[in-house]
C-alpha cells in the first residue's frame, strides 16, 4: 500500500503524463479513452513499486494503458480481425501524387502534401484505420516504442507486427489522400501558399509531367 509520500509522487507524476495519456488512450479507444486512462491509473497505483525510474514514467504509464486497452477487447471478444487490402497493395502516394499533381505550382511536392496536415488531420486519419493496424502505427510512430516491444506489448510475433506496420503505412498514406480530397485540404493549402500562379512554373519552364517533378528526397 502507498505511503503519503509514494501517493503525492505518483500524484505528480500522473498529472504531468495526463495529456498523453489521454492521447494514446483516445487513438486506441476513441470515446472510451477516459474509463481506459482511469482504470490504467488505477492498476498504476496497485504497481507504483515497480517503477525504479521517475524518469521513466511516460514509457511505465504507457505500457500500462496499453496492457489495459489490450485486457479489455480480450475480455470482450473484441481482438482485431484481420481484413483483406487488395486495393492497397498496389497504392503509392509519391507516385499518386506525381500523377495527380494537387500543389502544381510546389517544388517539394510529397514535403508540402504532408505538411498540410494539421495534428488533428493526422489524428482524423488515423482514425480511419482498423485497429489491427492503428494500433501498431500509433505504439510505432507516435509513442516511439521499438517493434520488439510492440510485439510483447500486444502479445503478437514480431513478424506480425511487422506484418501489421507494413500494410498500415500502406493504408495511411490510401487514407491520407482520400481525407485530402474529401476534406478539401489541398485546396486550403494552395490558397493560403501565397503562390502566384505560373510563377513556379515560369522558373521551371512548362508545365510538367510525371517524369519532370522535382524529386525531393522523400519516398512512400
Amino acid at each position: 500500500m502507498l505511503g503519503a509520500s509514494g501517493r503525492t509522487q505518483l500524484q505528480q507524476l500522473a498529472r504531468d503524463e495526463l495529456p498523453g495519456l489521454y492521447a494514446l488512450a483516445w487513438q486506441l479507444a476513441g470515446t472510451d479513452a477516459e474509463d481506459l486512462v482511469q482504470e490504467a491509473l488505477l492498476r498504476a497505483c496497485r504497481n507504483f513499486e515497480q517503477l525504479r525510474d521517475p524518469k521513466a514514467a511516460g514509457r511505465w504509464f504507457r505500457v500500462i494503458l496499453t496492457n489495459v486497452w489490450r485486457d479489455r477487447l480480450r475480455k470482450e471478444g473484441r481482438e482485431p480481425d484481420e481484413v483483406s487490402m487488395p486495393e492497397e497493395e498496389g497504392f503509392s502516394l509519391y507516385r499518386t501524387l506525381v500523377e495527380e499533381d494537387p500543389l502544381p505550382y510546389s517544388d517539394t511536392l510529397h514535403v508540402d502534401f504532408l505538411g498540410a496536415f494539421s495534428e488533428h488531420d493526422v489524428h482524423e486519419v488515423l482514425q480511419r484505420l482498423p485497429l489491427r493496424y492503428r494500433a501498431p502505427l500509433v505504439l510505432r510512430y507516435v509513442e516511439g516504442f521499438s517493434t520488439q516491444e510492440i510485439a510483447d506489448l500486444l502479445e503478437l510475433p514480431l513478424g506480425t507486427v511487422l506484418s501489421q506496420l507494413h500494410r498500415g503505412r500502406q493504408r495511411f498514406e490510401r487514407a491520407m489522400w482520400e481525407y485530402s480530397e474529401e476534406s478539401g485540404l489541398l485546396n486550403e493549402a494552395t490558397q493560403g501558399s501565397g503562390t502566384t500562379p505560373g510563377s513556379s512554373r515560369s522558373a521551371r519552364g512548362p508545365a510538367h509531367g510525371p517524369a519532370e517533378r522535382p524529386a525531393t528526397g522523400v519516398s512512400s
